[in-house]
């Protein structure tokens, strides 16, 4: 007997390639091409991009990088700078941190069983988080030195409220893809949602937690040098008044302090991983 052409058309033949498209990365990656040739066209290219004696700032913006201001006046200007960069950083993303962890846990849903009140909670957090997060620190920093003033508080709240979004964020997908199969053991042996947090999902989720924590502080030390550009100082207000100066020696200088920092975290936080998973 001869088969049927029901019976001999493979699952692949009759898999529809246009309804692949759209469910798969083509369509995607279509988007985004789309979006590419979208925003050039919306440039006006009419112009020239550098202004007339701009290359000439751009070389000698460029030969001062061999030749850095490291008279000692300077330096020690520079090492002030960087510490209270430094200062506005730490105290910054530990008040994020202090915000972020709570409201992370509360947007994972890990201390709720009933959907009625897991759903609508998650839902809350997370759209708190994302408000938190949603405006730029730069903009926090204006508000805040319009409302308290040039004072550290300024930069410390500018950095901590949408790192606390973002880390609250990361925090709560970490904490849903801890694995569940060590947590059903507690919960077996009667232990309540807070203990599994606390004995089960942390435990196993901290390392990821710290790893990405490390890099918002390597971050964070970027955003206070930004800080300094609305006048609450750090490196980033001697940048602009170098820059402004037209001190580019200088600006090098401040630079390579600020890269310094930032490698100088990288190390740290790659001894305390090593260290912890060790």
């Amino acid at each position: 007997m001869r088969p049927s052409s029901a019976s001999t058309t493979s699952p692949q033949a009759s898999r529809n390639p246009r309804g692949d498209f759209f469910r798969g990365r083509g369509f995607l990656t279509l988007l985004l091409v789309a979006a590419l040739l979208w925003s050039l066209t919306s440039l006006s290219w009419g112009s020239s991009p550098v202004h007339p004696g701009g290359l000439g700032s751009i070389g000698q913006f460029f030969q001062a990088a061999i030749r850095p201001d490291l008279s000692a006046e300077f330096l020690g200007l520079v090492v002030g700078s960087a510490w209270k960069t430094v200062a506005y950083a730490v105290a910054g993303i530990c008040l994020a941190v202090g915000l972020g962890l709570p409201l992370g846990i509360l947007a994972s849903g890990v201390l709720a069983r009933s959907p009625r009140v897991k759903v609508p909670g998650i839902a809350g957090f997370r759209f708190l988080l994302g408000a938190m997060r949603a405006v730029h620190e730069l903009i926090w920093a204006w508000f805040f030195v319009a409302a308290v003033g040039l004072s550290p508080a300024a930069a410390i709240f500018a950095l901590a409220i949408p790192y606390a979004g973002i880390l609250g964020r990361i925090y709560a997908d970490i904490l849903n893809d801890v694995p569940d199969e060590p947590l059903r053991a507690l919960r077996a042996s009667g232990a309540s949602e807070i203990k599994v947090l606390l004995y089960g999902r942390l435990p196993m989720a901290l390392p990821d937690m710290l790893s990405y924590t490390f890099y918002r502080f390597e971050c964070a030390i970027r955003s206070a040098a930004i800080m300094g550009f609305v006048g609450v100082g750090g490196l980033g207000m001697q940048i602009q008044l170098s820059l402004a100066d037209l001190y580019f020696d200088e600006v090098w200088t401040l630079l390579y302090a600020l890269v310094a920092l930032v490698l100088l975290v990288d190390l740290w936080s790659s001894w305390v991983r090593r260290y912890l998973t060790s």
